[in-house]
Order: C-alpha cells, then sequence, then structure tokens
C-alpha cells in the first residue's frame, strides 16, 4: 500500500488532483509537499500521534493535501460538512478534542463565531484569507520544508461523524493503523482495486462533498494506487458527463440523487454523452430505486457496479 510520496518520487508531475470546475492541477509532488509541510506544522504546534485535528472546507484544491498532512503526522482528522451550523462545529470540534482547526475563508463568519467556542483548538489556520484568531495557512506552511518528518512515519485515520438524526452527531473512531506509513490497512483501498480495478490509470470522478465518508475514503484510496481525482466543486449532470469525456474518467462513485438528475437530463444530452472509457460507477449512502437502477443499466450499460454502504454520515 502507498501514499502519495510514493508517486511523488516516481511520477511527481502526474496529476493527483484536478478541479473539475476550473481545470486547476495539483500533481503528485506538489501534494506531498503541503502535506510533509503540514505534518511538521502539527509536530511544532504539539501534536503527537494520535491526536486530532478538525478541517472544514467546502471541495477546495487543497483538501486532499490537508487529509494527507494529517495523515503523515499520524494524527485523527474529522472533516466536516461545510454546511453545519456554528453550534453543530462547535459540538464536533469539542466532542473529538480536536487541537488544531482548519478551515477557509469560505467559512470565515462562522469561524469569527467559533473563536471563543473550542478553547481546546491550539493550532486555527485559514486558506485564501485571514480573520482575527486564525493564522494564515499558506505563509504558516512556507515557514516550514516540505520534507517529512524527522521521523518514522506511521498511518494516520479519519474519524468522521454521523449525520446525528438519532440524536446528537457521533463520532467513530477506530484504532490508528499499525506500522508504517504505507503499510497500514484500508479496506476502501482494498475495495477499489479487487472489486473495480483501482490502479496507477485510474481516473476517478468524485461529484460529491469530499468530507462525506465514501467521497473522502475513495478519493484517498485512488491517491494510494497513484491514480488521479476529478473533484467536483459542486454536482452538475451535464458537467458530470462533461467531465467524463473530457478526462477519459474509468471509475467514479455517486449517491442515486445523481443518477436520478442525470437521467432526467434531455435525450439528446444524453444520447451525445460518450461514458464508454468508465469501468465502474459505484452507487452508495442510500438504496436505489429499481426503475432508476435499470435505466442507468440501460444507458451505461456493463460499467455500473452496485455497493452499497448504508447511510453515511
Amino acid at each position: 500500500m502507498s501514499f502519495p510520496g510514493t508517486f511523488a518520487a516516481t511520477t511527481p508531475d502526474k496529476p493527483a488532483v484536478i478541479m473539475g470546475g476550473t481545470g486547476r492541477i495539483i500533481t503528485y509532488a506538489e501534494v506531498d509537499a503541503e502535506a510533509n509541510r503540514l505534518a511538521r506544522v502539527f509536530r511544532a504546534a504539539g501534536l503527537a500521534p494520535g491526536d486530532h485535528v478538525a478541517f472544514c472546507l467546502e471541495n477546495h484544491p487543497q483538501f486532499m493535501s490537508i487529509l494527507w498532512g494529517a495523515h503523515y503526522a499520524g494524527l485523527y482528522y474529522t472533516a466536516m460538512s461545510s454546511r453545519l451550523t456554528t453550534d453543530e462545529m462547535a459540538y464536533i470540534i469539542g466532542d473529538c478534542g480536536a487541537r488544531a482547526f482548519i478551515t477557509s475563508a469560505y467559512k470565515s463568519d462562522q469561524a469569527v463565531e467559533l473563536s471563543d467556542r473550542m478553547p481546546g483548538v491550539e493550532l486555527r489556520l485559514m486558506l485564501d484569507g485571514t480573520v482575527e484568531g486564525y493564522d494564515d495557512y499558506a505563509s504558516t506552511l512556507a515557514a516550514h520544508p516540505p520534507t517529512p518528518l524527522d521521523e518514522e512515519r506511521g498511518e494516520g485515520q479519519d474519524m468522521l461523524y454521523s449525520s446525528g438524526t438519532t440524536g446528537k452527531p457521533k463520532g467513530v473512531k477506530v484504532p490508528i493503523p499499525s506500522g508504517a506509513l504505507g503499510e497500514g490497512a484500508d479496506g476502501v483501498q482494498t475495495l477499489a482495486t479487487l472489486l473495480f480495478g483501482a490502479g496507477e490509470d485510474t481516473v476517478y470522478l468524485s461529484p460529491a462533498p469530499l468530507y462525506h465518508a465514501a467521497p473522502l475514503r475513495f478519493c484517498r484510496a485512488v491517491h494510494r494506487v497513484g491514480g488521479t481525482v476529478i473533484v467536483m466543486e459542486h454536482f452538475d449532470p451535464q458537467a458530470y458527463l462533461d467531465l467524463v469525456q473530457r478526462h477519459r474518467c474509468t471509475f467514479s462513485q455517486v449517491v442515486p440523487t445523481m443518477f436520478i438528475r442525470l437521467l432526467k437530463l434531455p435525450d439528446e444530452a444524453r444520447a451525445a454523452a460518450d461514458v464508454s472509457s468508465l469501468r465502474a460507477v459505484v452507487h452508495a449512502a442510500a438504496p436505489c430505486p429499481s426503475e432508476v437502477k435499470a435505466r442507468m443499466i440501460e444507458w451505461w450499460g456493463p460499467v455500473i457496479h452496485e455497493y452499497y454502504a448504508g447511510t453515511e454520515g
């Protein structure tokens, strides 16, 4: 099992992330360098393996680099919905015991409201600008070298929260994997490799918010095998088809609502869409109505694979 640094050493200029709307490319070398800098920032702030960081971002170009920075530092990391209220954010930050919090200017109003509501947070960083109480993410990272930590690195681990439909959201905490970075178990990576053929030639289209369990873990899995992740800032059915065709996407994970919206496109738009590059499309998060599934299989044929993972947070 690998991680971005593996491919930064062998294919440094290969796109690790491509933003669907802007076309911005973040290479494996760039993801790895930023993750290394951020891991050093965490260590300099006193965070040790097993400590916790929370972040609340839109589908930002640096989302995956931040995830990997926490992972490289051996931390638990909680990605929070960018649609949460300030009260909900404060609850999760406190409940998970976060010692660091990262957000963006997109959330600046709530970041200000949170300032005096997270006493356990010692490191506060903001991308794309700053507000009182937060340090600038870019300049903070620039003070550290882009090289790996001066220690044997272990794996970090996500700790995501339920939607709270039966009360307060609940964090699902599993043990930090044992072994050195790149040696830990990752069930989604195993699934993606064995069932869906994920590998270095994979071009994975992620149309959903990255803070959800399936998008976060599938994107991380694709980076473990050296593929490219195409991130949609927001889902749009026509844009989805355009991205499949433009980037020759091979793999994607959607929710049934996205199938429904794709099927509502005009017949001529669907007929014109070239989806022949797709090898696997996984639907998760909720049951898919049988009539919707039947229509998608009729349209896309054998590329459709079903993986029902229950309702994610």
